[in-house]
């Protein structure tokens, strides 16, 4: 004899409550609403190994865009720069997804966001930092070492051939050529200019007429009064006033690798933690 067993309603069946259920397939009743949730953080380089790069975080930030239909994209910034390409990438492909699914996206400063830090910062449409926050640095370095006297009194020879005759522009093993000194602030000069004209198009409402682009840093409070960030506050609560005590936080980030994972290291990884550390110690941190 056959009993038929009633069967429970679907939303029961995936183990979540009615109402959520109800939700997804009723399109009047009002979701909860939920904010994907991005890291950016470490010194800003190229390839899958950096702390931030295209390559390493462009998948994540697509998942952010793309899973769960979001209400809104944060991002956790703590970085002090690094690649103002990187940078560029980074910030573009958040811009260009924000416009493709119309999401909001909001920026939260920790410890630093300098430089390419920065940078990021300002592909949000509004940038939120803890009172002791470092912000700013928007400016272009290039720094290097010359080493030819040192070679002159070990009797070791320098001997370098080109086909072109700035090839060998800054070698720093030769004494320093006025003409390449030129030519490299010529580069860096065109480099900040870019760097000034992405903040005044993000930030230049804000910011308004202030010289802010001479590398100056400044903490959360002055960065707020000088328009770099549209105040002070921290990401669970900020976010809570803006949509709801019931907002729901869903965090992405990259997957580690399996060796990573075993606490190997190679000898690239630790000249990358030399320079990171080198890129952090000019915030004093």
């Amino acid at each position: 004899m056959r009993r038929d067993i009633p069967r429970a309603p679907l939303s029961w069946a995936v183990g979540v409550s009615t109402s959520e259920g109800m939700k997804r397939f009723i399109p009047f009743l009002k979701s909860t609403p939920k904010v994907a949730v991005v890291r950016l953080s470490g010194v800003i380089g190229s390839g899958a190994r950096a702390g931030i790069s295209d390559e390493a975080l462009g998948p994540v930030i697509e998942r952010a865009f793309r899973k769960g239909k979001p209400t809104a994209v944060a991002l956790v910034i703590n970085s002090p720069g690094g690649s103002p390409v990187q940078s560029s990438l980074v910030a573009a492909r958040i811009r260009r997804l924000a416009d493709e699914k119309s999401l909001p996206v909001h920026a939260f400063v920790e410890d630093v966001a300098a430089s390419g830090g920065y940078w990021l910062a300002c592909a949000a449409d509004d940038i939120w930092a803890d009172a002791g926050s470092i912000l700013g640095s928007i400016g272009v370095i290039s720094a290097g070492f010359g080493a030819h006297e040192l070679l002159a009194r070990q009797g070791v020879e320098r001997r370098v051939y080109t086909a072109g005759r700035s090839k060998s522009m800054l070698d720093p093993f030769r004494p320093e050529n006025p003409e390449d000194v030129t030519r490299l602030k010529g580069l860096l000069g065109d480099l900040h200019q870019v760097f000034i004209d992405w903040v005044r198009g993000r930030r230049g409402a804000k910011i308004g007429d202030a010289d802010l682009y001479t590398g100056e840093v400044w903490l959360g409070a002055k960065a707020a009064e000088l328009g770099l960030i549209d105040g002070i506050g921290q990401l669970e609560p900020k976010l809570k006033e803006i949509y709801g005590p019931k907002l729901r936080f869903i965090r992405h980030g990259r997957k580690r690798g399996f060796w990573p994972r075993l606490g190997v290291q190679l000898a690239e990884d630790a000249v990358l933690a030399l320079e990171e550390r080198a890129h952090w110690a000019r915030f004093g941190l």
